[in-house]
């Protein structure tokens, strides 16, 4: 039994390995859709990045969070005014590698 935490972390992994399924995404979608209000902002944050993904991936395909985006990415920029511990274990291990970054780049949008 999947809890909203497990549906959230479960989707947006996929997104991030560019999952090549979209009836997949539309699957989990429908059942993450009906279940909205019982999401975190931290797993609407991460369903924002899954919904970003499937609108890029596949322009044409009907993806169910898609009318609730606003919603998703509202969550999104609340969520995210700080760099999280993965960001910053991210950044320090691209720099040990030699990729150097001077600051993250924010968006006009607030991303």
């Amino acid at each position: 039994e999947f809890n909203s935490q497990d549906m959230a972390n479960t989707v947006w992994a996929f997104a991030c390995v560019g999952w090549n399924n979209h009836k997949f995404f539309i699957t989990f979608g429908t059942a993450i859709a009906e279940h909205l209000a019982d999401f975190t902002d931290t797993e609407k944050s991460q369903l924002y990045l899954v919904a970003l993904y499937v609108r890029l991936t596949w322009p044409h395909v009907h993806f169910p969070l898609s009318r609730h985006v606003e919603s998703l990415r509202s969550a999104y920029t609340r969520d995210e005014t700080t760099a999280s511990q993965l960001q910053g274990d991210v950044s320090a291990m691209l720099e040990e590698l030699g990729w150097r970054h001077a600051e993250e780049h924010r968006t006009v949008e607030g991303f």
